[in-house]
């Protein structure tokens, strides 16, 4: 066109060709640009994570910690391996069939009930059938012949509970304007044990199935607690190592982190130094027992109720074995140390009714110091096409008729009563004590486990195979708790136990007295350990005790639940 210049095509491409390079090479950079970032982002995560395990740990309990998991991942491969999996599978199988020979029923006078009968049975036929299944051969608690499992509060209480049930066996907690009785009850509940554990003005609770369930609760609402009031959303919590199981299930089910601290000898309480320096900007909760299950000893609660206000954290206190013995040890004459509401830093207490509380099995209670904890652990769906719906904790429809059992069992016991089963109960732990520290024939063998003030007794020894005193009680009735790391029998007293004391003392000294000769026998034999048979507590315990890889253990005690729906 006249009048205008065009640009050689030559230099056209080359400007296109140049603009083209400077994209792709901006691109590149913005690419460059985002991939150091997020390396960076990751290389911060974790030196950050670096350095509170060090700090959390130490230096030489970080490279205990490294050496202890390269450990269990190596030998976990070992396991795995072809020859050796296939062999350790054959013993995990032939163990399991062992236990169904114990726990199922077999042979020609068993009769097995898998579908249901054409037509109803007669209610005589019901009870006869019953009958025959309340009084299966069974360890004799009755006797006193358990440790724990079976917190009995006496004939007549259990006709009374039995009678409640009858009044409210359809009742459902979820449908309060249906069952007011029941919401009246379970309210009461909740409120004399807040005043048993000396709550203050405004604190909450709700019942919950089990102790299990009520430490859940309060591991979710610590949890919750954390996220909406200060954004954390990689929550951990510090716990000893001798606290109760449930709160290492808490954090599978719920995504917290678990930090172990040991309880060492002589205490064996947990090391208020150790769970400072694990603190951080994560930890949602600190945990102590009043009493610990394993040995009975209650942690040093005021020492954690001072940590927990110092460093803003909430404290739980796992109540639930001492439940209605430890409020009443004072009352009862006996020494007691603080670990209640008392103390400023306690956010919230589990307590079974279930155990000391002689309430039918199914109930347990979970405490906070104010109303605003207990919300953290509802569940509210607003929008649900069915309606509004929400539940104070887990289960959805309750059974009212446990709730009944409950609140007649602590209306009918009384503060009185309740003062005396401690006085009974917790005086025949001591008087165990004092049998095995004072008895020439036990307390050269056997030594108590820390300073124990309420009803479990723990001991072990020094001279003598632990699992095998456990197993030589079991041969003679008795159904006492093993316990492992470090290898110890505890014995968790009731009421049926507190009869029979004199007569668990002598079988136990008979016991000592006859694993003495028998390594006096191997010792001259020249035999050794080698050459004694294993029952069934050192096959578990002592044997998979020492495994650096629990996966074994882990397919045994998995073969053992699958046992218990076998028919």
């Amino acid at each position: 066109m006249p009048g205008t210049s065009r640009m050689p095509v030559s230099l056209r491409n080359s400007l296109n060709v140049k603009k083209g390079s400077s994209s792709s090479q901006l691109l590149s950079l913005n690419i460059d640009l985002f991939r150091n970032i997020i390396f960076f982002l990751f290389l911060l995560r974790w030196t950050r994570k670096g350095l509170l395990k060090l700090k959390g740990r130490g230096v030489f309990g970080t490279i205990l910690d490294a050496y202890i998991s390269i450990r269990r991942t190596l030998y976990g491969y070992f396991l795995r391996a072809p020859g050796v999996r296939s062999q350790v599978q054959k013993q995990v199988n032939e163990a399991i069939t062992k236990l169904q020979g114990k726990l199922v029923p077999s042979g020609p006078g068993v009769t097995k009930y898998v579908n249901l009968p054409k037509d109803g049975w007669t209610e005589e036929a019901v009870l006869k059938e019953l009958e025959a299944l309340a009084t299966m051969d069974h360890t004799r608690w009755e006797d006193g012949y358990v440790s724990g499992a079976v917190y009995h509060g006496g004939d007549s209480l259990m006709k009374l509970q039995t009678e409640a049930f009858g009044k409210f066996t359809v009742a459902n907690p979820i449908h309060p304007d249906v069952f007011p009785g029941v919401r009246k009850m379970e309210a009461e509940i909740v409120a004399m044990v807040l005043a048993m554990f000396n709550a203050p003005p405004g604190a909450a609770g709700v019942t919950t199935s089990g102790g299990t369930e009520s430490i859940l609760m309060a591991c979710l609402s610590a949890r919750q607690k954390a996220y909406a009031e200060r954004g954390v959303t990689e929550p951990e919590m510090i716990l000893p190592d001798t606290a109760h199981t449930a709160f290492r299930k808490a954090g599978e089910y719920f995504g917290i982190k678990i930090h172990l601290v040991s309880c060492p000898a002589p205490s064996y309480q947990v090391h208020i130094p150790s769970v400072s320096r694990l603190i951080n900007s994560n930890t949602v909760l600190l945990v102590g027992s009043a009493p610990n299950f394993p040995h009975g000893i209650i942690d040093d609660i005021s020492a954690l109720s001072r940590l927990a206000l110092k460093r803003n954290i909430p404290l739980h206190v796992d109540c639930c074995l001492g439940s209605f013995l430890v409020p009443f040890l004072d009352k009862a004459g006996f020494e007691t140390e603080l670990f209640d509401f008392r103390l400023k830093g306690v956010t919230s207490i589990s307590c079974d009714t279930h155990k000391y509380g002689f309430a039918p099995k199914g109930n347990s209670t979970v405490l906070y110091r104010t109303s605003a904890l207990r919300t953290y652990q509802y569940f509210i769906s607003p929008d649900w096409s069915g309606g509004v719906y929400a539940s104070p904790s887990i289960a959805g429809s309750r059974p009212g008729a446990l709730i009944a059992g409950c609140w007649a069992s602590l209306m009918n016991v009384g503060e009185t009563g309740y003062i005396e089963a401690c006085h009974t109960i917790v005086g025949a732990a001591k008087k165990i004590i004092g049998a095995i520290q004072e008895n020439p024939g036990l307390n050269s063998d056997l030594q108590i486990m820390g300073r124990p003030l309420v009803s479990v007794v723990a001991f072990t020894s020094k001279t003598l195979n632990t699992y095998d005193i456990a197993d030589a009680m079991s041969a003679k009735g008795w159904h006492l708790n093993a316990l492992q790391s470090p290898p110890a029998i505890h014995v968790a007293v009731t009421l049926p136990i507190a009869k029979v004391w004199e007569k668990l003392v002598a079988d136990l000294e008979a016991v000592v007295e006859a694993e003495k000769e028998k390594e006096r026998v191997r010792v001259a034999e020249g035999k050794g350990a080698k050459g004694k048979a294993m029952g069934d507590s050192a096959a578990l315990y002592g044997v998979a005790g020492s495994l650096p890889n629990k996966s074994v253990v882990v397919d045994l005690a998995a073969g053992f639940l699958d046992t218990l729906y076998k028919v």
